[in-house]
């Protein structure tokens, strides 16, 4: 294709400017082969700012492409906890059966139980731990609210009435039912770096059946694996 005197001069005048081959593609409004535009300019003298303002084209270039790819990452995340939701929703609901819910509930007690004479219990810092264990017990055997019992377990600094009134309103248990707050003494003194650690919540059950019932049951289930 034969082009006009005046295009080749005007390109000549916008790459000594150093405008880039799109830049210049752009402005005349013309899509010219990249590789004419550079027998055009073969000749022409850039000005000397035109490294770093390419250096700085090819970073925005390149921020904009980890921009693009760290989206495209995120809809491939979604895609896939929304396809293992999926599977799992099916497994998940089996818990409202009660022999399951025992199953999960004589784990979660292997796991993070202790005992004493009388009684087991469970503390966490964790609102879905408690959750799980104060609802697993009302499922898994005939629930007595009267032999539960909670203790708030803090640091020195933190405000005791504001985590009574948290975890109130976490187990929906009376506060009759709490005994006295426990503060950590070790950490008088040291400020609490967390701003939103409410303490750990300590619940008793005071059913020795229940525990004797969730320990053999946990003993046999390891017995199936092991």
């Amino acid at each position: 294709m034969i082009y006009p005197p005046n295009t080749i001069q005007e390109v000549l005048r916008l790459r000594n400017q150093g405008k880039t081959y799109r830049e210049i593609r752009l402005l005349l409004k013309r899509n010219i082969p990249k590789s004419t535009l550079s027998g055009w300019c073969k000749n022409a003298t850039l000005p000397k700012s035109y490294a770093d303002r390419i250096a700085l084209l090819n970073l925005n270039n390149l921020n904009k492409a980890r921009l693009i790819g760290h989206e495209i990452s995120k809809i491939k995340r979604e895609e896939l906890l929304e396809e293992i939701e999926n599977i799992n929703l099916p497994i998940a609901e089996k818990i409202q059966n009660r022999e399951i819910a025992k199953i999960a509930l004589a784990m979660l007690c292997l796991g993070e139980a202790s005992k004493t004479r009388g009684s087991f219990s469970l503390g966490s810092s964790d609102s879905r731990i408690i959750t799980l264990f104060i609802e697993l017990l009302k499922k898994c055997f005939i629930f007595d609210l009267e032999k539960i019992r909670c203790t708030v377990q803090c640091r020195a600094d933190q405000d005791i009435e504001l985590l009574e009134t948290y975890w109130l309103n976490i187990t929906k248990i009376p506060k009759r039912l709490f005994y006295k707050a426990q503060i950590d003494p070790r950490t008088k003194g040291k400020p609490t770096k967390k701003s939103n650690y409410k303490g750990v919540l300590r619940v008793d059950y005071f059913n020795t059946k229940a525990q004797i019932e969730l320990e053999t049951l946990a003993q046999l289930l390891y017995n199936q694996i092991a």
